[in-house]
């Protein structure tokens, strides 16, 4: 299972190399076609076994993780940041990141409470307050050690956690790794495309570019989604929740999903006892809402891993609802017909 190196592989929207190297070296020897396009989406083909003409479907996962850029200096050697894609300015101080490409450690510091006035405790400190220390002691060396404009993101290593497992980007490391898995299979009566996309989490930028050059008949995007089955006061249904198997959404901000696709999964789901959940309508966005719309429009559906804490240090998922996911996706896959 290629989850831990993707999780701990560095991959900010827009320098995504290090997560794209990773698959390459997975998928060499089990698609065949692979390339890089002009934004940096890895679109690979794994040709189907009926004659052609044949259909095309796509699958879609995104390679980038929010995180930060670095855009000024302190006097005293702070890294000034700004984020990049929906960071929480609530899980981020005291984290411990690593920025460039060389991982330079550091750790995103705040004022001691000791030194908070009474107001100041009570509020969330805005990420333009904070800053990132990497150990130097003025601007100029700050300077000589990071450029504007590098990336950084959280220094978190995978760790399995009996039937759970934590790491950083699980969204969405955890789609890439399922989509892996669903290309070094047996090749299908059609025309199978992955698409490992980039810039999702900055507006979904390397799926509308991916998805106008495969022109694909249906497309199916593998997400990690948000997990949020935790204690509250209010009677709430949660968007998803860890142990409950794939999360099949219906509509969320960016698209509604097609029924026929739908019916696919939820059949295939009953015909094999994969447990499924519905993700909770109307919440987040994912590479389907650019690529339902591209061109002549696509039938599209997404199917999700359900993840605690995306968007933070740390993220935890099951692996079970992982396995679930990527056998209730082949099952669908072999039974897809136009």
């Amino acid at each position: 299972m290629y989850l831990e190196p993707l999780s701990n592989a560095v991959g900010v929207s827009g320098a995504e190399d290090e997560v794209r190297q990773i698959i390459r070296d997975a998928l060499g020897d089990h698609v065949d076609e692979m390339r890089e396009d002009a934004l940096g989406n890895l679109l690979v083909l794994k040709r189907g076994t009926a004659p052609e003409p044949r259909p095309r479907v796509m699958l879609a996962a995104h390679m980038d993780e929010v995180g930060m850029m670095v855009v000024g200096y302190t006097g005293d050697g702070g890294l000034k940041f700004r984020a990049v894609g929906g960071l929480d300015a609530r899980v981020l101080a005291g984290a411990q990141v690593q920025v460039g490409p060389d991982h330079i450690p550091g750790v995103i510091g705040l004022k001691p409470i000791h030194l908070l006035e009474r107001d100041e405790r009570e509020r969330i400190p805005k990420i333009e307050s904070l800053v990132i220390e990497i150990g130097a002691s003025s601007k100029d060396e700050a300077k000589k050690a990071v450029r504007l404009g590098e990336r950084a993101t959280f220094l978190t290593r995978y760790q399995e956690l009996g039937p759970t497992v934590t790491g950083k980007a699980f969204d969405d490391r955890a789609g890439c790794a399922v989509l892996i898995e669903l290309l070094q299979g047996e090749p299908l009566p059609f025309d199978l495309y992955g698409a490992f996309t980039v810039q999702e989490e900055v507006g979904l930028r390397g799926a509308r570019v991916a998805a106008y050059a495969i022109e694909p008949d249906a497309a199916f995007v593998l997400e990690g989604t948000i997990a949020d089955d935790l204690p509250r006061k209010e009677d709430v249904s949660p968007t998803t929740a860890l142990g409950k198997g794939p999360a099949i959404t219906v509509m969320d901000r960016s698209f509604i999903a097609d029924k026929r696709l739908l019916r696919l999964l939820f059949d295939t789901a009953e015909a094999l006892g994969i447990p499924t959940q519905i993700k909770q309508p109307g919440i987040g966005g994912t590479d389907a809402g650019a690529i339902h719309i591209t061109r002549e429009g696509v039938p599209s559906a997404a199917v999700s891993v359900p993840c605690r804490y995306i968007h933070s240090p740390v993220a935890m998922l099951n692996l079970t609802d992982f396995q679930q996911t990527v056998r209730l996706m082949r099952a669908a896959l072999e039974r897809w017909t136009p």
